[in-house]
């Protein structure tokens, strides 16, 4: 008797390695030791995650503690995960000599992600993720030809990129200089869509007051991936100005970010997937849980109520048939 064929799941879940849990002197994350990393990894495979996403930064670690890339990702995949698919860029902007918006920087930029590409060339990747702006506190924002100096830039770094089978893909914090609704759809208007994507974080979106579900159908046709996680806040009081990091300097909001399926969220993932599926999207959708420890949360429950959310909502309503 033969079995029926089961075809691949459309969507597959991958989980971004925020993570902190506690250790005999207090807390560690998962790079403690590679028995840290093996709990992490086991605990995201044995709620259903199909794979990781990883900071680019992690390299050196990476050497130290496995040998190469290709060494982690067989480790990886040991603990009972597909591989890694996607990397954040995690760069410390400054207009003298790293951001996007001043051309005497691009140079650097360049050469930055030529050295970087080369480094993780031992997988593939789909996804090398970028704030596309630096953390800009100029009460006007960034010019319009601060935008289009960005968006050059970025196309020269897709095609280094795409020449390792890699997008470049840009995601805006709340804090970045370019989060307004205006200034995202200025900046792809101006940035080539064959080497400049987008990236999509539902709640680093919400927190701007950009609904993550509309700029999502307006850009639908570039957007390479996805952070889903919620808020729920807004910022009000001009947090994303605070120096030198917003998401911890604020003041009047002790935690930015929620897991999906929180009471009081802000983002309506239900739209969102809806709107995921009639636009036909299929691959990978990262899960974050960035800061998920702060007033008494705990990353290992965050991500396992997620998990829950996404198995039990979220791929319903994919699967459903598009009225």
């Amino acid at each position: 008797m033969t079995s029926p064929t089961t075809e691949p799941p459309k969507i597959k879940w991958s989980y971004m390695d925020h993570w902190r849990s506690q250790g005999p002197a207090g807390p560690i994350d998962q790079w403690q030791s590679r028995l840290a990393m093996t709990r992490f990894l086991r605990q995201v495979a044995a709620v259903g995650f199909d794979a990781i996403d990883t900071f680019d930064f992690r390299f050196w670690q990476i050497l130290e503690q496995y040998g190469s890339v290709a060494n982690y990702q067989e480790f990886v995949q040991e603990q009972g995960l597909e591989r890694i698919v996607n990397t954040f860029h995690g760069v410390y902007y400054t207009p003298d000599r790293y951001a996007p918006e001043v051309p005497a920087t691009h140079d650097t930029i360049l050469e930055d992600f030529r050295v970087t590409m080369d480094r993780w060339s031992g997988i593939q990747l789909d996804n090398i993720i970028v704030m596309p702006g630096s953390r800009f506190f100029d009460e006007v924002g960034v010019s319009d030809d601060g935008l289009k100096h960005a968006a050059e830039v970025w196309g020269k770094v897709g095609q280094i990129t795409q020449e390792y089978g890699v997008n470049l893909t840009c995601h805006h914090e709340f804090y970045g200089g370019i989060r307004t609704r205006a200034q995202i759809d200025a900046f792809y208007d101006y940035a080539d869509p064959e080497f400049v994507k987008f990236f999509v974080d539902t709640a680093q979106h919400c927190i701007a007051d950009v609904d993550p579900v509309d700029v999502y159908e307006a850009h639908h046709d570039r957007v390479t991936g996805f952070h889903f996680k919620d808020t729920r806040t807004k910022d009000v009081n001009e947090d994303y100005r605070l120096w030198p990091d917003a998401e911890l300097s604020a003041v009047t909001t002790e935690k930015w970010f929620y897991e999906m399926g929180t009471a009081e969220g802000l983002v309506d993932f239900e739209s969102f997937m809806r709107s995921v599926r009639d636009h036909g999207y299929t691959g990978w959708i990262s899960v974050e849980h960035d800061k998920a420890d702060k007033v008494g949360g705990d990353y290992s429950e965050s991500t396992a109520i997620a998990r829950w959310y996404a198995k039990n909502v979220l791929d319903g309503i994919y699967e459903e048939v598009a009225k």
